[in-house]
């Protein structure tokens, strides 16, 4: 393979679906750029001279959104200038009812639907990952997850199954204007979530139910940004009506098989030491 074949830009290449979809790809022989702030690819979104570099030879772009949803049509434009002919973006479920928890999610998507080439746009669950890898995986280690959700269940999606549904996409005809929605098999609440977790690794881990009024009080008092806690008092409040908790068939149209089961990423996760 020569270095002048054309190549897929994942951006994100070293977040939780970016390195597996790069891992996935090039199993398969792709030539693969890998961008991120410290990445093989620098790219950044607030350093608007970053992106032609990256984009430099890449036929198709996995992308995902930048907060600033003033960045996502001119990151397109220039795309598709520079002989980008196919967009795979990843998305939010949900984000027609739950509202405007991800201003640049839904610039992103609007700008492929407008780019004029092939695109695709998934829209996903909770990752699994999130137990493991950030988010929560801290307050797991601290004993404690506390969150405002309630008995609504959520069929939490493995990072893998995203990646493994962007590759096909990125490489494969036949999905031109599609939106699919990628969950995990099923669904279970985040006190079962939790209760799995502390018996796989033997922790002692508690799920503590909040109201939206303490979770908004706790992220505050963590730093995050008013806004930020925003964004996430209107997430929490679509997880808890709903939206999110019936598993969606993304995984199984694209790839023709059951996504992974949080049993299996648990078993996994804990046993690679994730909550050691």
């Amino acid at each position: 393979m020569t270095t002048d074949a054309p190549s897929i830009l994942v951006m994100a290449g070293t977040g939780k679906t970016g390195r597996r979809l790069v891992r996935t790809l090039r199993a398969t022989g792709r030539h693969v750029r890998a961008a991120s702030r410290s990445g093989e690819v620098r790219f950044d979104w607030s350093r608007p001279a970053t992106w032609q570099p990256a984009l430099a030879g890449a036929s198709a772009v996995y992308l995902l959104a930048p907060e600033d949803p003033a960045l996502a049509a001119d990151f397109v434009t220039q795309a598709v200038d520079s002989g980008v002919g196919r967009f795979v973006a990843l998305s939010g479920r949900g984000i027609d009812q739950i509202g405007d928890f991800s201003p640049g999610m839904v610039a992103a998507e609007e700008a492929v639907r407008k780019s004029g080439v092939q695109w695709t746009i998934l829209r996903s669950n909770n990752f699994s990952q999130n137990f493991s890898e950030d988010m929560w995986r801290q307050p797991l280690l601290d004993g404690r997850l506390a969150l405002p959700m309630g008995a609504t269940p959520e069929p939490f999606v493995d990072a893998q199954d995203i990646a493994d549904v962007a590759a096909t996409l990125l490489t494969s005809p036949g999905h031109h204007e599609q939106v699919y929605d990628l969950s995990g098999p099923r669904a279970l609440t985040f006190a079962a979530a939790v209760a799995m977790i502390a018996e796989a690794t033997g922790r002692p881990i508690r799920y503590v139910q909040l109201t939206p009024e303490q979770y908004r009080a706790e992220l505050l008092a963590e730093g995050l940004p008013p806004e930020v806690v925003t964004a996430m008092d209107v997430l929490f409040a679509g997880m808890r009506a709903g939206h999110l908790a019936e598993p969606a068939d993304g995984v199984r149209r694209v790839l023709g098989r059951d996504p992974l089961d949080f049993d299996t990423y648990v078993a996994r996760a804990a046993a690679a030491g994730a909550w050691s």
